[in-house]
């Protein structure tokens, strides 16, 4: 393999790593807020902003934790015939349905582009009584198809050379199952 390739996989795999990593402890937040949304409505004085935040948060949660969730193998697949197939197999059938990802990914985030640029150029705003704008979440959705995009090329270099009998060491030694 080449080395811009290798180095390519593993900058890209380090950086979701740490994000992904770091988007794993969104979960107390998201749980910070929702325990302050109860508080507040036991004592009678809820608060507006606590619905949105939490949402918004979960949204961060789940999307920037994609890209690491495929990084782990941890991402859905049909594992009842995936699994039994040998390494050469799973990356001549990962090859196919990686393009397939790009794809969807390439829409999704043409979409995210789209709806962020939109969102910036007439101010947004959630329909509610808090009303926080919406370019903020936006980015993020934007940010997160991106780096999922590069995740999936790092996953299409890594079938490539397992194809070709090299392999990639992954940058976060025992931390990564594959």
């Amino acid at each position: 393999m080449p080395n811009w390739a290798i180095a390519y996989v593993r900058r890209i795999e380090a950086l979701n790593y740490r994000l992904g990593r770091f988007a794993m402890y969104m979960l107390f937040a998201i749980m910070a807020v929702l325990l302050w949304s109860s508080i507040t409505k036991i004592l009678k004085v809820p608060s507006l902003w606590t619905l949105e935040v939490a949402q918004f948060t979960l949204v961060a949660y789940y999307l920037l934790g994609a890209p690491y969730s495929m990084q782990l193998g941890a991402n859905v697949r049909m594992d009842l015939l995936y699994a039994r197939m040998s390494a050469r197999r799973q990356a001549i059938w990962d090859l196919f349905t990686i393009f397939c990802l790009l794809f969807y990914l390439g829409v999704m985030l043409w979409g995210a582009i789209d709806s962020t640029a939109y969102s910036l150029q007439i101010g947004e705003r959630a329909p509610s009584a808090w009303r926080p704008y919406l370019w903020p979440i936006k980015m993020i959705i934007t940010l997160a198809f991106a780096l999922m995009i590069l995740q999936a090329i790092a996953h299409l270099i890594r079938d490539i050379a397992t194809l070709r009998g090299v392999e990639i060491p992954h940058p976060f030694k025992g931390a990564v199952d594959r």
